[in-house]
């Protein structure tokens, strides 16, 4: 999508702005670069009309999230990635309920359907994803399987490196170290060291845990009690880079790394071949 002249407007003045408060007041800066980096761009696939499911509300973190179910059996959790919502993976129900599942998606606190988390509006925190997956899981649990797309199934990953239980996991798309992608906010901003340092700790703070954390491949390395692992990407991916994927892959032990054209970060989530995919590795 082209950039239109207000976006070229706002992202001058967002530049601007941040260049004087680096110079002049780099603890307001930071605030607000942490306060940006908290609030996604909330959007989802279009709904494909998946009907039949049950909801409920979980409470996680004084709060509740809405989680949605369908089917009988082994139950298999769905989590959305940054700024999405359940929705997305409206290709992945049928195909599961019929394959003998029970399938549970969910919305993260301030995403899709759910109330506001502890941030507040429509922000979040990657912890806050392992906590509303923790939380649907104790409550609709035990998992077989859990599918995590983009920065839901690197915190899906996290969860289980922390010691949630489940049978077999799948990475779409997943993203790779945070710390990459929380670099990418200083140029795009225009600020200096002084915001960045302070941005970063202020992160880590609101976290309560090293961002390196989500380093996932890092956490991985050299364990020897995780759960089968498949991991699928696009090798077009404009989100997260295929080397992401190919980097959690190699350092999980056993992984399979299952990889696409052409499908990009979102489509690969409506491919009737991935889903299939998908379904065979958790049904092996």
């Amino acid at each position: 999508m082209a950039t239109t002249p207000f976006q070229k407007v706002t992202t001058v003045l967002m530049r601007t702005a941040f260049g004087a408060l680096e110079r002049v007041a780099p603890g307001p800066g930071s605030v607000l670069a942490t306060r940006l980096w908290l609030s996604p761009a909330h959007t989802s696939l279009p709904a494909l009309g998946v009907s039949g499911g049950r909801s409920y509300t979980v409470p996680v973190n004084g709060g509740t999230v809405l989680a949605e179910e369908w089917g009988e059996g082994p139950a298999v959790f769905l989590m959305h990635g940054w700024g999405r919502a359940r929705r997305d993976f409206d290709a992945f129900v049928p195909a599961l309920v019929s394959a003998g599942y029970r399938v549970v998606a969910f919305d993260a606190a301030g995403h899709g359907d759910s109330a506001s988390g502890p941030q507040g509006g429509r922000r979040s925190l990657l912890p806050e994803f392992i906590d509303a997956l923790t939380a649907v899981i104790e409550r609709s649990g035990p998992a077989y399987g859990i599918i995590g797309h983009s920065a839901g199934g690197s915190s899906a990953a996290r969860a289980v490196l922390d010691g949630l239980v489940t049978e077999r996991l799948v990475l779409i798309a997943p993203m790779g170290n945070l710390l990459h992608y929380t670099a990418q906010l200083r140029p795009a901003l225009g600020f200096g060291d002084r915001i960045d340092a302070g941005f970063h700790r202020l992160l880590e703070q609101r976290s309560g845990r090293p961002l390196t954390d989500f380093h996932v491949a890092d956490a991985a390395a050299g364990r020897t009690d995780l759960p089968p692992l498949m991991v699928v990407h696009d090798k077009e991916d404009r989100r997260n880079p295929y080397s992401d994927g190919v980097e959690i892959a190699e350092a999980w032990p056993g992984a399979e790394l299952r990889s696409t054209a052409g499908r990009g970060h979102l489509r690969i989530l409506r491919d009737l071949a991935v889903v299939d995919m998908v379904v065979g590795f958790l049904k092996a």
